[in-house]
């Protein structure tokens, strides 16, 4: 788990600039606080900051040359399977000097090209000079679980791990992307690839391989897309076969998400979803696992911890479990870091508890499994039971997720930065209209899980883990996972509220306390109220004179949020005055 940057340059005779490279490497020395490096090649240039979790000597530093293939390389992931694929490769020649899965991505490269990344299990981001070609290659793994974000302009193109990167490299286009702005304001902050909330800043789509020629043309093709179809077999098949084939596929995720030549973790919440990782990791033989669970004072009578359950998880299978709670002056404290550390603006209030649950875990452990990615994969979201039997999926979908519509963000948002039709919408009507899944919940399924998943859980949890040199892992999101899960019928999917296989699943291997409790999320409820302290750095954001010059929104719908802000909820509870401020305090955060 590292940050990548780079430059590559277009024209006539130009080369690629150390100290740019240098500047975006130093942006992300908290993704990588054990080593850096750089590699210039003429008009190419990489950099790496590196968190030593596979192969901990130096001849796995990056970026990684392979002068014999005359291959260069800068990656930020895992490859899970590495050493499977390293045993192929010597079977077909290949001699390695280093053993970690840097150097066996490099090798599957020049031994299968773009058909390589289909063999990787892993989360990965990467960038691959060929030297005698000139071509880069950018590559982002299945769910988009590593970032890769990138400016391009005629002459030049340059990409980092985290948009901020990007910033600190300058001559960036910083002007606010309507359509994205839209999406942000409508879709509860999801910005959907290629778009960012800057209009000149890009980030590659996931599962996307983009082959960059020498003068600057490219061409995208995807390398992998779930299927939501079904065979008939499947379609009759009973839920316990389903729940056994999950069990089983679940085991195999973790046990992958192991690999490592450092001790791993696991971040409890004490849901059915970390507590199925905990459980499936002692079940496999793993003893004294370090386990971690964050808890915040209470709010408005409002419990801000979810002890009770971790506790009885980590007393059911004997774990190191460690309780982190944090005072609410700590939490306001951090909040101003926890926003800057945001590759992009995201308005979940549980980006605050990540980035702190994260801090005090880095401080004893470098790699975590969480359970991140369950609810979108099993259905466990509360807007996929509307769907099943509706007419207007699209209707349905956006009634129960969307925070406004169209027409009344035209009453919050300036009117010069309105857009003419209702893009998000578009959006959503677009991906449902695509073969590949015709029942109504599994439309919802595919989009949630390849687009609102890469773009907020997932998306929170590398910026929020990472602000801290903390790898976090998610089996939940194995591909081979979530094409089984693509083929269970929806109805499986939603017995018991929603996520029924999972939990009957659960129920051979966790308490019955932990898999019938009611559904929680992590709770910060200090900022779901957005009161005090809270709403008066609200206002100070929304009221200086960068807000005022910027001029997104409409002075009168802010003045409404200031006199009542507990009264203005979105569809998902969450407060619309967090929402707009939270956007605002990342702008002035990036200097934009």
């Amino acid at each position: 788990m590292c940050g990548i940057c780079g430059e590559i340059r277009f024209g006539r005779g130009a080369m690629a600039s150390g100290a740019i490279i240098e500047r975006m490497a130093d942006a992300m020395a908290p993704r990588g606080p054990d080593g850096a490096g750089i590699v210039l090649r003429g008009r190419v240039g990489f950099g790496h900051r590196r968190l030593k979790v596979i192969d901990l000597s130096e001849a796995s530093a990056q970026p990684f040359v392979d002068t014999f293939l005359g291959l260069t390389i800068a990656f930020n992931g895992c490859i899970y399977n590495y050493p499977e694929l390293r045993r192929e490769l010597e079977g077909k020649g290949h001699c390695f000097a280093s053993s970690g899965d840097t150097e066996v991505i490099l090798k599957a490269w020049h031994e299968w090209g773009v058909e390589a990344p289909k063999r990787f299990h892993g989360m990965f981001a990467f960038a691959i000079h060929e030297r005698d070609s000139g071509r880069v290659t950018l590559v982002r793994d299945r769910f988009g679980i590593k970032p890769l974000y990138y400016s391009q302009t005629g002459d030049r193109l340059r990409f980092a791990s985290t948009l901020p990167a990007l910033l600190a490299a300058g001559n960036v286009d910083t002007t606010i992307d309507r359509v994205a702005l839209h999406h942000y304001m409508t879709w509860h902050a999801v910005v959907p690839a290629p778009r960012t909330i800057l209009a000149g800043v890009r980030k590659l789509p996931a599962a996307t391989i983009r082959v960059i020629e020498p003068d600057g043309t490219s061409r995208d093709s995807l390398f992998w897309e779930p299927s939501f179809e079904r065979s008939p077999e499947d379609a009759r098949r009973p839920m316990a076969e389903w729940q056994e084939m999950v069990l089983d596929g679940l085991r195999t995720a973790v046990r992958r998400r192991m690999v490592a030549d450092v001790p791993v973790g696991v971040l409890l919440s004490g849901g059915v979803d970390s507590s199925l990782i905990v459980s499936l990791l002692a079940e496999q033989g793993q003893k004294g696992l370090a386990t971690y669970s964050i808890g915040f004072e209470e709010a408005n009578d409002e419990k801000g911890d979810e002890f009770v359950y971790s506790d009885l998880i980590a007393r059911e299978f004997g774990t190191d479990h460690h309780k982190i709670f944090i005072p609410s002056d700590e939490m306001r404290l951090n909040l101003p870091n926890a926003i800057a550390a945001m590759s992009e603006p995201m308005v979940s209030y549980d980006n605050i508890g990540f980035y702190l649950l994260s801090r005090e875990v880095s401080k004893s452990i470098k790699v975590v499994q969480s359970g991140q990615g369950a609810d979108e994969v099993f259905g466990g979201y509360h807007w996929y039971p509307p769907m099943q039997d509706s007419n207007d999926p699209v209707a349905a979908y956006m009634e129960a997720f969307f925070d406004r519509t169209h027409e009344r963000l035209a009453q919050h948002l300036a009117p010069e930065w309105m857009t003419e039709r209702d893009e998000s919408r578009a959006f959503v009507e677009a991906h449902f209209a695509r073969p590949g899944a015709d029942d109504p919940v599994d439309k919802a399924l595919r989009l949630d899980t390849n687009v609102m998943l890469v773009d907020d859980p997932v998306k929170r949890v590398d910026s929020q883990t990472m602000a801290w040199g903390l790898e976090a892992r998610v089996p939940f999101l194995d591909h081979e996972l979530v094409e089984l899960a693509g083929r269970i019928p929806a109805r499986h999917k939603l017995a018991q509220g929603g996520k029924g296989v999972l939990k009957e699943a659960a129920r051979q291997v966790l308490p019955p306390e932990v898999i019938d409790r009611k559904k929680g999320y992590f709770p910060v409820p200090a900022l779901k109220y957005v009161d005090g302290p809270y709403l008066e750095m609200c206002r100070d954001a929304l009221t200086s004179d960068a807000a005022r010059d910027r001029g997104l929104f409409r002075p009168a719908y802010l003045d409404t949020l200031f006199s009542a802000p507990s009264e203005h909820v979105t569809r998902l509870r969450g407060s619309e005055l967090w929402q707009v401020a939270v956007l605002e305090m990342w702008l002035q955060a990036q200097g934009v």
